[in-house]
């Protein structure tokens, strides 16, 4: 938002996701609507700017500690996505030709969301947990 914090990303695939757990809401405001991208592929510029907080076990979430930006989700436990970032794609300068695939924690989501499209794949709380953190107290 500020600008203390930039990035260029070159995406793997044109798809997104939204997390609808209480935390990714509060976080940012909504659901999290996040592009897988691997770190790899992810340069930064101002970094002394950008803050990280372990928000569990197993993730932490980054910020600009300038004007409080979300700016990434990582998974910290070892597994196949831990060598990856979750964009916020309200950071993407131009977020069109995305498609949203999936949505997680959707027994969480507020009855008031309502998004357009069908046919992308969905999981519980449970389900979530059971994937991407299996040690984690559900």
């Amino acid at each position: 938002m500020c600008g203390a914090v930039r990035f260029t990303a070159k995406l793997t695939k044109l798809e997104f996701g939204a997390c609808h757990c209480e935390m990714c809401r509060r976080w940012t405001g909504s659901a999290l609507l996040g592009i897988t991208v691997p770190q790899a592929n992810v340069t930064w510029q101002g970094t002394e700017n950008v803050s990280r907080i372990q928000s569990s076990d197993w993730a932490e979430r980054a910020f600009c500690n300038k004007c409080g930006t979300p700016l990434y989700y990582h998974l910290t436990a070892e597994g196949p996505m831990s060598a990856d970032l979750e964009l916020p794609i309200g950071l993407l300068d131009d977020a069109g030709g995305l498609t949203m695939t999936n949505e997680i924690f959707i027994d969480q989501k507020p009855d008031s969301f309502t998004y357009a499209g069908e046919g992308r794949h969905t999981m519980t709380r449970a389900e979530t947990f059971a994937k991407y953190a299996p040690n984690a107290n559900t």
